[in-house]
């Protein structure tokens, strides 16, 4: 049985709306018009024709044309215009598998590379091997690998999981590739101090490049490769733009520090951030070189010791509850550890893997937008957690083949400078929740994309007509610990918890039961939407602060609510930079929130102030007869907990949520045409 809404009559009204927008945003999809009169001067976002290169690729090599919004602006710049590659349609994968040209493998002793400061970092060098096992002599291009996790351990695990957290992957090395993995300064098995991501070991990636091709089996060809910690390497090395670099395929790269999980929303990560810098720590402690060369071993150790304990792993965790404006706001520190910062340097081709439930799922598309104005690039986003999508589960699928199997065609075509069809390869894959298929499409943000803004009505309906004067608030008990169990700790645990098979962790209900619900009718016909989400939130509060936490499900016929994508956000960090912020259709879609300690505005008991909450981007079918469903709430553990001041200033309160003539709370969905999802 359908379960209706118990206003009915204004469900099926919302469910029509919704029907009527969907088809008129198809039509003018169809005639190649636009109805948004906000629309750039040179075309609405359906009316985009194609001005490829002769490469078919996605690129910046002008295969673009203006569209309906603006970028995401960067600490450093503000929003642009959009562009939008309508270049290399129907496009489809093709697996590319040449038979191996080397039957073995051969790993080396290992080495030390040294730092102009004397620092020593610890490189695992795998090479082509005949059929007795013995290194092939000649010269090599080399994937490059730089890991915080030991790569001498990762070693130890080969296969898969030895090469997502840094071991030579064997597929590469017989199909005619050395790999190198080296430990980034203060980890495994190399000596100094770890930052993270800080200036010397940026400094470090130029200087192991520059030894690479120095070495009697480089052919001086290297492509970048990782996997999370790896792929920002990666990235990061891209964009220092060194002539030997001559592609990057990062699987699952951060773009934003601060923003995309440890502060996001001005909230600090008590999930997934305690865990990995302590599974950092711990790994640098497991090595080897403490017996077999102790005049680098016990040094090495007892300075990651001291790094861990006194230096960065634990004060940036104490400083960060205490609130410390040095890490608890934006700033130089974040900055450089953001890569968002620098993605426009990067002109190497540049594959990106990314999860619509990752880590990093807020950058992964953002690095895409960025990086495709300059290089051929190339996106693809599968339904996975962090560790789902390192291992690329479910592959092959939908004609998408294996991830070792792209990495070797892009290496191939990039780095050795074959011709095997990397560029011709579909520009943007995602899979499509609901729809359960990957779709292809020739950019991100879709070229057809359209905003559509629908209105939390005081009858916990959403309608694309505005609330009238006088419609009912609605309140949430503010306590710190919902979302415990759901979609939240599966993803902010990197997808560990997502391997017990808990339900609800793939059901919402459970995780909303203290929200406020509004929802549609069931939908009329399928509706489609991809990118970013912003909601814009009304809330008064009995506390002096409040955070809000905004989830969006699809919602099918028995009434499961199945987790799309969140957003959580600080009240009184609310402010945002519309110079950085991205409109769609004259609308703002995705806010940029400074999130400096000059940007802090009081709330305060009492009072209405509007928060506009900045939720990650999806892609996801409505079907017919399912209803979509936005829930508030005022926190999410797993992804984020205040700073204990704010914290504090937020406990025993209770929040209402406005939804009426002069407060009215909405949320603005990007909306793609369900044709598209047939390649239409």
């Amino acid at each position: 049985m359908r379960r209706e809404h118990s206003s009915s009559t204004a469900g099926k009204t919302i469910g029509t709306g919704l029907a009527a927008m969907t088809a008129a945003i198809l039509a003018a999809a169809c005639t190649g018009s636009s109805s948004d009169s906000t629309a750039s001067s040179s075309g609405g976002a359906n009316s985009n024709t194609s001005t490829s290169s002769s490469s078919s690729s996605s690129s910046g090599s002008g295969a673009t044309t203006a569209a309906a919004w603006t970028t995401l602006g960067t600490r450093a710049a503000p929003s642009q215009p959009g562009t939008s590659i309508t270049s290399n349609a129907g496009a489809k994968w093709v697996d590319y598998n040449p038979a191996t040209l080397y039957p073995k493998t051969a790993q080396q002793n290992i080495q030390y590379i040294t730092m102009p400061d004397g620092t020593q970092l610890a490189a695992y060098l795998t090479l082509p091997a005949d059929a007795s096992g013995a290194a092939v002599a000649g010269k090599f291009p080399t994937v490059l690998i730089q890991t915080a996790y030991n790569g001498g351990d990762s070693q130890l695990e080969g296969g898969a999981t030895g090469a997502a957290l840094g071991g030579a992957d064997p597929y590469m090395v017989e199909h005619g590739y050395a790999e190198l993995v080296v430990d980034v300064r203060g980890t495994g098995q190399s000596t100094g101090s770890w930052e993270a991501f800080g200036a010397d070991e940026q400094s470090d990636y130029g200087n192991v490049v520059d030894w690479v091709t120095q070495q009697s089996w480089s052919n001086g060809n290297i492509g970048v490769y990782g996997v999370s910690y790896l792929a920002i390497t990666a990235i990061i090395t891209a964009a220092q733009d060194h002539p030997a670099v001559k592609a990057a395929f990062p699987i699952v790269p951060i773009g934003d520090g601060y923003r995309d999980i440890v502060f996001t929303g001005g909230q600090i990560n008590d999930t997934f951030i305690p865990f990995w810098l302590g599974l950092v720590s711990v790994l640098s402690l497991t090595d080897p070189t403490l017996l077999t060369n102790p005049q680098i071993g016990v040094p090495a150790v007892l300075e990651h010791i001291e790094s861990a304990a006194a230096e960065f792993q634990v004060p940036t965790i104490l400083e960060a509850f205490a609130q410390d404006p040095s890490t608890a706001y934006d700033g130089s520190f974040w900055a450089i550890r953001s890569p968002l910062e620098n993605d426009a340097k990067i002109n190497v081709p540049t594959f990106i893997v990314g999860g619509l439930h990752d880590l990093f799922q807020r950058s992964e598309p953002l690095s895409y937008e960025t990086i495709k104005t300059q290089t051929t690039t190339k996106l693809l986003i599968g339904p996975w957690t962090h560790l789902e999508a390192a291992l690329g589960q479910g592959l092959p699928a939908d004609g998408v083949p294996v991830l070792d199997h792209i990495e070797l065609q892009w290496f191939d075509q990039y780095v050795k400078g074959l011709s095997v069809g990397a560029a011709q390869q579909p520009n943007v894959t995602q899979y499509v929740s609901g729809y359960d298929h990957y779709v292809t499409a020739t950019d991100w943000p879709n070229p057809q994309v359209q905003a559509q803004r629908l209105y939390m009505r005081g009858d916990k309906t959403l309608s694309t007509t505005a609330p009238a004067a006088g419609e009912a608030s609605n309140l949430v008990l503010q306590e710190p610990l919902n979302g415990i169990c759901s979609i939240s700790l599966s993803q902010w645990t990197a997808g560990i918890t997502g391997y017990i098979p808990l339900p609800c962790e793939t059901d919402d209900n459970t995780a909303e039961l203290l929200d406020v619900i509004y929802q549609t009718a069931p939908m009329t016909q399928d509706s489609y939407f991809n990118g970013p989400i912003e909601a814009d939130i009304w809330i008064s509060t009995t506390a002096s602060d409040a955070g809000l936490s905004v989830r969006v499900d699809d919602v099918d016929n028995s009434g499961n609510a199945v987790a799309l994508t969140n957003g959580i956000q600080t009240a009184s960090l609310r402010a945002v930079d519309a110079s950085r912020s991205r409109m769609l259709d004259g609308q703002m879609i995705q806010p940029w929130h400074p999130f400096t300690q000059a940007s802090v505005e009081s709330v305060g008991a009492g009072n209405i102030v509007m928060v506009p909450v900045e939720i990650f981007p999806t892609s996801a079918m409505i079907a017919q007869g399912h209803r979509l469903r936005v829930a508030i709430g005022a926190s999410d553990l797993p992804q984020g907990i205040p700073p204990i001041p704010t914290l504090l200033d937020s406990l025993l309160g209770a929040l209402t949520i406005y939804s009426d003539a002069d407060h009215p709370s909405s949320v603005v969905i990007p909306v793609v045409p369900a044709a598209a999802l047939n390649g239409d």
